[in-house]
């Protein structure tokens, strides 16, 4: 499989969160605005490529040289959750807006299972260091882009008459889906 063919694929074929519907809790939670639904998306791009690189690596290099993949559920997790706790320092000291329009989702990547998933894929599928690479960024763009492109359905939303027993959560939960059907349809893609 090509490079342009793996990209294709993790972000609209196997999208983390429309397709495969790993990492829902911050994509219904930071998308009723459109700043707060790009500052994760970024945080989210951050995170997943450098686990997915780092995990490739203590996978290869330190889990199976010394027969400890069963920890690999633990090791990923460190990773992980260090990677998150970098970026919330960050956040903190850069964009102070943009961690508290955030916040109880900032800490919650750590837990994701978007990123621990598409780290555990790349791992599953075999995939060398590049195609790792490319696959956990596929993946984290396909993450922002359904977070963003629902982010912005769900401010036009905001501005309609919905009926009172379809009002806030149960709309979101119907534009999801309408939205997951969308990206069903590049099914045949690759």
């Amino acid at each position: 499989m090509g490079y342009i063919e793996l990209i294709i694929g993790c972000i609209f074929v196997n999208n983390i969160v429309l397709a495969q519907f790993l990492g829902q809790c911050p994509f219904m939670g930071t998308s009723k605005k459109m700043e707060t639904a790009v500052g994760m998306s970024m945080a989210v791009i951050f995170v997943l490529v450098m686990a997915g690189v780092i995990t490739w690596l203590t996978y290869h290099f330190v889990l199976v040289p010394f027969s400890l993949v069963y920890l690999r559920t633990i090791a990923f997790i460190l990773v992980i959750a260090s990677l998150v706790q970098f970026v919330e320092m960050f956040l903190k000291k850069s964009i102070p807006g943009l961690y508290a329009g955030l916040g109880i989702f900032l800490p919650l990547i750590t837990t994701n299972c978007a990123v621990m998933g598409a780290c555990i894929f790349n791992v599953d599928k075999e995939y060398n260091f590049l195609q790792a690479l490319v696959s956990s960024f596929g993946y984290a763009v396909g993450f922002g882009l359904a977070l963003i492109l629902f982010a912005g359905v769900r401010e036009r939303i905001l501005l309609a008459r919905v009926p009172k027993p379809l009002q806030d959560t149960s709309i979101a939960l119907v534009t999801a889906g309408v939205l997951s059907l969308t990206f069903f349809a590049f099914r045949g893609m690759v």
